[in-house]
This record gives structure tokens, sequence and C-alpha cells, in this order.
């Protein structure tokens, strides 16, 4: 969502279902507390005894770095709303102040089962005899250790700052932590100092695994490192006592864009990314046993208040490092590998291209090896008759073998078309980067088209056959073209070469090229333009053919539904007795099993070891069932402001595919949540002695079918 400035804004921003408008009781759930208890739900698996030690860890991480981005991105820009007055406050029907209270609340509760988690996950980690430690209770031997590292590693990348001797407080970075320190002493003499160090997690690994001890392991953070050093770090004063307390900053991570038309997209998005970095305050946070003279000191200087929501916390922050938190114990700490599969129909050194031609395929990551995908691309950089590739790219890895593969491509004399899109959120510098690069290697860059982020995951390849035929292959995705969140994303590839679907991906290129013609488009949903639409005569087909006394029923699984109006589309149809069931990750605002409403729907949201990301839509259509996979949540940026395509699946047996795999994932019974007006996250209870996890099913449904 664009940053929210202006009286415009507030009406885009309420449109999206962010502020309950509807007089109805509970119609809608509001989109922030749907959102906050998405995240309840990752805090779930890890407070889950039977999910192993470690992966706790990580999904403490997980739902630390995802409620990071939610005061950056959501709570930012509510306090927008509340500093435009008046106008804001009639049109939300609830009061803005009032749902930042209520959020406040949950995120507290929130905080509370996350430190009880947090002490159970250390208590089982000491019956595992692994122990984090710290500066206190140290031995000898790993104090010297300690002492050590901390001269050789992490001294030489610390600046301390004396907060007395410079004219304004430092800067606290978005991201970054760091200790506040007091220093005092006993001659009175000395005044009392303040000092800020940055923890300097960029340079260094927050944990730092000690010498073990027989079979006990100890590791200790590198906050406490540096605690333990204080004395060394100050040693030309006169101290003798010191004190050091974790503080973090969360600034607005909305990109504010300039319309200098004389500046390049680059120049205006770059700028924009440094004056993130600049963003207001939206939380401060701080250890709970600070002293109440040093943080009136900060906050004073910081000129914070409670509406900058001030919130004391725990020892240690960012616990979103634990994200990669390392296993130094046994292998059932961790979760058993999966090891990505092959596909039963790519086979090694055979064209995967020509297996496309002969009949679709679905690439189902990441129980299927994402490299398939980069092969297709190696495959087409060495093909003769390749003469260009087309491709979209919201997010790619670090170390992209995608980007790879595109500049050999170039290198071999191939037309590579890459849409890059910049306004990609988090990922900007990133994509300015790969740009950069591309774009040095004789790609063609296009940033898409003005006033629209494209979300469209697609790739096309034109072969040029004899007699000057052109034949195409398509690649659409419901998610990035991303290595690394191939690795822990759920999403669905279409791999094709059927001209329906081929002709229509060549246009969605075009249009980027030439946007000021017009394009129809028969088989693919495109948003803006027509995917709403699209969608509606689609469920409005399940109504009549509901109150014909047909079978009509709908399934969606999706990451989010927030748009109200599709809402009430589905409420409508709820109404005239169409079937609907949801798996919806993250955010819900539909309230399922409401009498005279919703209770013809239901919904579930799985959580577990993948993160659910694909899009998949399937319509009954009296019996000649309708099957799209998308990029595309139901949210209002994606329907009326993105470049989205759902497209068709027609081969059936892909179609029987994708049903099988749903219909195992709604028999889920052991990571699936009932999503709820209550939305208190109860998990599915079933009768069946049969228990289903559904991702782990999923998995054995490749295998199996590898083996067949």
């Amino acid at each position: 969502m664009s940053g929210i400035r202006n009286y415009t804004d507030i009406c885009s921003y309420f449109k999206q279902g962010n502020l309950n408008r509807m007089p109805q009781k509970k119609v809608f759930i509001n989109r922030e507390l749907s959102w906050l208890s998405f995240n309840e739900r990752v805090l779930q698996e890890a407070a889950d005894p039977n999910v192993p030690l470690v992966e706790r860890l990580r999904f403490l991480g997980i739902f630390s770095n995802n409620r990071d981005e939610f005061f950056k991105v959501r709570v930012a820009s509510l306090k927008r709303i509340i500093t435009l007055g008046t106008k804001s406050k009639r049109m939300a029907g609830d009061n803005p102040n009032k749902l930042l209270e209520k959020i406040n609340e949950i995120v507290k509760s929130q905080q509370k089962k996350f430190e009880e988690t947090y002490l159970d996950v250390r208590k089982e980690m000491e019956r595992e005899k692994l122990h984090m430690i710290n500066e206190k209770q140290l031995n000898a031997a790993q104090a010297h250790f300690v002492k050590n590292y901390f001269h050789e590693h992490v001294l030489p990348v610390i600046s301390p700052i004396m907060l007395h001797n410079v004219s304004t407080f430092p800067y606290l970075k978005d991201k970054s932590i760091y200790l506040a320190v007091k220093l005092t002493s006993k001659n009175d003499e000395v005044d009392t100092e303040y000092a800020l160090i940055e923890i300097p997690t960029e340079e260094l690994p927050r944990f730092i695994l000690l010498p073990p001890e027989g079979d006990n392991k100890y590791m200790i953070i590198l906050d406490d490192i540096i605690r333990y050093n204080l004395q060394d770090v100050f040693s030309i004063f006169k101290f003798d006592t010191f004190e050091a307390f974790t503080v973090k900053m969360t600034r607005d991570a909305e990109l504010d864009i300039d319309n200098d038309l004389s500046k390049s997209f680059i120049e205006k998005i770059s700028k924009s990314v440094e004056g993130r970095k600049q963003g207001q305050p939206v939380r401060f946070v701080y250890d709970e046993f600070i002293p109440q003279d040093m943080l009136r000191y900060i906050t004073n200087q910081l000129e914070l208040d409670k509406e900058d929501n001030l919130i004391a916390g725990s020892r240690y922050h960012n616990f979103k490092d634990f994200i990669g938190f390392p296993n130094i114990g046994d292998d059932h700490l961790v979760h058993e590998p999966l090891p990505p599969l092959s596909h039963e129909r790519i086979k090694p050194q055979k064209s995967i291209l020509e297996k496309i031609q002969e009949k679709d395929i679905l690439l189902h990551v990441p129980y299927h090896k994402f490299s398939n995908f980069v092969n297709i691309l190696r495959e087409a950089a060495i093909d003769p008759q390749v003469e260009t590739i087309y491709i979209t790219l919201y997010r790619v890895g670090k170390k992209s073998r995608v980007i790879n593969a595109l500049i050999n491509a170039l290198r071999n004399g191939k037309k590579v078309v890459v849409v890059i899109e910049l306004q990609a959120r988090f990922d900007e510098d990133s994509n300015i980067y790969w740009s950069r690069i591309l774009e040095e290697e004789g790609a063609t860059i296009l940033f898409g088209v003005k006033g629209l982020k494209v979300h469209a995951k697609l790739c096309l390849i034109n072969k040029k056959l004899p007699n000057n035929i052109i034949q195409r292959y398509a690649v659409v995705s419901t998610g990035n073209f991303h290595e690394g969140n191939a690795k822990v994303y759920t999403d669905v590839l279409l791999l094709t070469a059927d001209k329906r679907i081929t002709g229509e991906v060549q246009k969605v290129f075009n249009f980027f090229d030439y946007t000021y013609r017009q394009y129809t488009y028969k088989h693919l949903l495109v948003s803006p333009l027509h995917m709403r639409r699209r969608i509606y005569n689609l469920i409005e087909n399940e109504m009549r053919n509901a109150k014909e006394g047909k079978d009509a029923w709908i399934w969606v699984k999706i990451n989010n539904i927030v748009d109200n109006d599709m809402a009430r589309k589905l409420y409508e149809a709820n109404n005239a007795g169409v079937k609907i069931k949801m798996i919806v990750r993250g955010i819900c605002s539909v309230v399922p099993g409401i009498e005279g409403t919703s209770e013809n729907m239901e919904a579930i949201s799985i959580v577990d070891r993948f993160l659910e990301h694909s899009r998949i839509f399937v319509f009954c259509n009296g019996g000649d069932e309708l099957y799209y996979l998308s990029s595309a949540d139901w949210m209002t940026r994606n329907l009326d402001h993105r470049l989205e395509v759902a497209c068709p699946i027609y081969d059936k047996d892909i179609q029987n595919e994708i049903k099988e795999m749903l219909e195992i994932q709604f028999r889920d019974n052991v990571k699936a949540r009932i999503v709820s007006e209550t939305q208190t996250n109860m998990y599915v209870s079933s009768n069946s002695p049969e228990k289903v996890r559904s991702q782990i099913a999923v998995y054995d449904y490749y295998k199996k079918r590898n083996l067949s």
C-alpha cells in the first residue's frame, strides 16, 4: 500500500478493509486484528512441544520479524491517519485511536506469551545439554575465549558514542539494536555518563559457539560478549560500574516517492529507500529493567512519548535473528529433511521444452526442485532456435541462479526483456542492483507501468521454428522466481505451450512496451483490467447454478482476503446456497459460520514448516470444473492497483492433481486452525483416527507419483 498522505489515500485505505465501516455486527473482521491473529498462529508453532526445539526458536524469530514489519507498515499507516484529524475518524467507523489501543493490547498479550514460550524453550534446551549463557555465567575458560573473541572480532567494528559529548542525539537506525550503557563510579567526583553502542550484527553472527565441555554445548549472544567487555571499551575513563540495556527503534517503512520528472525512476526509488532509513518512529522497545533516569533521558532526547508506542521488553531484542539460529545439537532438534523431488516427467539430460511441448507440467515447490525452472532458462539460453526470453522479477535471491541464467542467455545472443519491480517492499535495493547488472549485460529493462506495481510472475520463451513459425513456452507462477523463497514458500508454477495461454502472456509483455494499446484477454484474468469483474462473473455463475438446484461450490486457497466488495460477493453466493471452502493463510476479513450471512462458508489456516503461498481458485461450474492459479490475493491493491494475472489450467491431469492436493489440505487435522469470528485459532478437530499433516502428506503424494 502506498503511503497515506492525503484525503484520497484515506479513502483507498478504508476501501481495502482496514477499518470496519459496515453497520452489521462482525460482517468483516478488521484487517489489522486479523493479521495479528495470523501472527498468533506463528506463535502457536513456537509454543507447540511437538515442533522440534530449534524450529521453535526459529518460529519465535519469524513471529518477531512479522511483528516488526507490521509496525513499520500497518501501524505506521494508522498513525498517519490519526494525524489527519476528524475526517479520517468520521470515515473510519472504528476510531483509529481505539484501534491502535486494541492493537497495543493484543501486542502486549502476545509479547507475554512470546516470553513464556522463550523461557520454556530455554528449559528444554538445558535438558538437551544445550546452554545459552550470558556474561555473568562464564567460567574461566569461557571468559578467556570471550575476551579473545571480543578483542579480535568485536572491538574493531563497534563505535561507542558518549552521549553527553554530542550536541545532537545519535540517529537510531531501523532494524538495528543498541546497548544503552550507564557508566557510574563509586567516586562521587566522577559524573554519571550514558553511552550508546550499536550491536554489529551486519558484520558478526548474533550467536557465538563457546568451547564444548563433555556432552554440554554452550552458546553466547553477541550482545553479552559486549556486555562482558564494557570495562575494556571504556578503559580510559574512571568508571567502575557498567550497566547495559538493549533498545530498539522501529520506523515507518513506507516509501515517499517524489514527482520530479527530471529524475530517473531508479534515482527516485534509491532516494526513497534512503528516506525510509530516516522514517518516523512507530515503536520504541526497551529493556524493562532499564533505569528510569536513563529511559527518560533517551526518550526526551528522541522526543518520544506514549503515542510513539513505548514498549517495555525483555533483555534481548531483534529476535528475528533467531530465524537463522544454528542447530548445535542432534538431528531430532530440527525438522526431518524433505529433499525436493524430481518431477516425474522431467528427466536428466532431456529437453524440458520438448516435454512442455508434449503436455503441460505443474511444478509445486518446495516439494519439487526449483532448479527445474532454472534449467528451463539454461536450456533456452543455449538453444539456437530461441530468440527471446521475457520475465517479470518482483523478488530474486541474493545469489540468483535465475539472474545468472538470464545473463548466460544474453551472452549467447538472446534478447532478454526483464520487467523488474523497483517498488517491491524491502527488496528495492536488491532490485535496483540486479536491474543495473542486467542492463550492463545488454538486457532490455522495463520498470512496468506508471502507477501500477507489477506483481504478476510470468516468463515467456519464444522459439523461431522453420517457416518463421514462433513456438512459445510460458511459465506462470503464484510466487517469485527466487531460489531462497522456493525452499520455504509453497508455490505452483504452470509450464505450458498451450497457445491459448502463451499468446495472452505475450500480450501482457507487449503491454509493458505499448501501454496505450488496448488488449483483450479471453483466457487470462488480468488486473487491474478485468480480473475483479471476471471473478465476480464466475461467482455469479455458481449462484445461478445453486438457484437452479445444481451443484454449486467454490474452493479458494489464498494468502489474504481483505477486499470488502469481494467479501460481499462471497456473502451473496453464500445466501444463494453456494458452498464455499477456503484455505486462508493470513488475513481473512470474511467471517464464516454466521447464520443468514455465511453459514455455507468455512475457512481454515495452515501454518507449518513451509509458508503457504500459492493462490488457487476452483469453481464447480455445473460439474465442468474451472481451475485458476494466480499471483493475486483478494485485496483491493491486487485487484485494482497492481498488474496481476490469474491463469486457467486446462490440462485435466493437472486439474486432478490440484484437486487431490486441495483435498489433502482440507483434511488437515494437525496444523490447520479454524478461521472464525472469535479469532481464537482453535485447531481443527476430527473424528477420524487418521492424523493428516497436510504438508507432509502432500510431499508423500508427490513422492508416490515419482515412484508410479
